[in-house]
């Protein structure tokens, strides 16, 4: 191997220290700040780790054709301690400003949301049962009138249809009570009419 091979690999291992530091710092603040279970940070750690390992062998693969030597950890090792010395604050400030923005943005989004969707929909809501409850009194209302004036013709047409009601009952009667539904329905016919009247002579 080249000597410019080797400080080539040294270079990519440093950066690669470097990277491994960004990403532990970035992921620990994201963990903290939308409080992940704790069981989850072993998991994500495992991850970590393993995705770690693939990206620098990676690197290293294609630095000097995955060839590892001792200065190969010593890179390593370096880039990560220079970054935790200069970086580790900057990184952990730009990934809280970060997480802070994107929940502003999201914030902003879901504001716009409500004023432009859910705002008119519950407009449109009440608009509707005030209709509703104003056409249901209007109805009533008009039943109440009409029902006012055909007062008067109801209870002529009970008074006229009395004389030939009776007669008629008393003639069917013999035969409603052989049958349950004729007794139900003469028994039905007589409470209607009972009821009817007595309701006319309250008014």
């Amino acid at each position: 191997m080249s000597l410019s091979v080797q400080w080539l690999t040294l270079a990519t291992m440093l950066m690669s220290g470097v990277g491994m530091g960004v990403l532990f710092d970035s992921y620990r603040v994201v963990s903290s700040e939308l409080k992940f279970p704790r069981w989850t940070l072993s998991l994500i750690d495992l991850i970590y780790w393993i995705a770690s390992a693939i990206v620098v062998f990676r690197m290293l693969y294609v630095s000097n054709s995955g060839e590892v030597r001792a200065y190969v950890f010593v890179g390593l090792a370096i880039g990560f301690l220079f970054y935790y010395w200069l970086f580790s604050k900057i990184t952990t400030k730009m990934t809280l400003w970060l997480i802070k923005a994107i929940k502003w943005c999201i914030q902003i989004i879901v504001n716009i949301f409500h004023i432009i969707v859910i705002k008119p929909i519950l407009i449109i809501w009440v608009v509707l049962l005030y209709i509703m409850k104003l056409g249901s009194k209007i109805t009533i209302g008009i039943g109440k009138l009409v029902l006012q004036l055909l007062r008067p013709i109801l209870k002529l047409v009970l008074w006229i249809l009395s004389p030939l009601t009776k007669p008629l009952v008393r003639w069917l009667k013999p035969y409603w009570e052989k049958s349950n539904i004729s007794t139900n329905l003469a028994k039905m016919w007589n409470i209607v009419k009972q009821r009817s009247q007595a309701w006319l002579r309250r008014k």
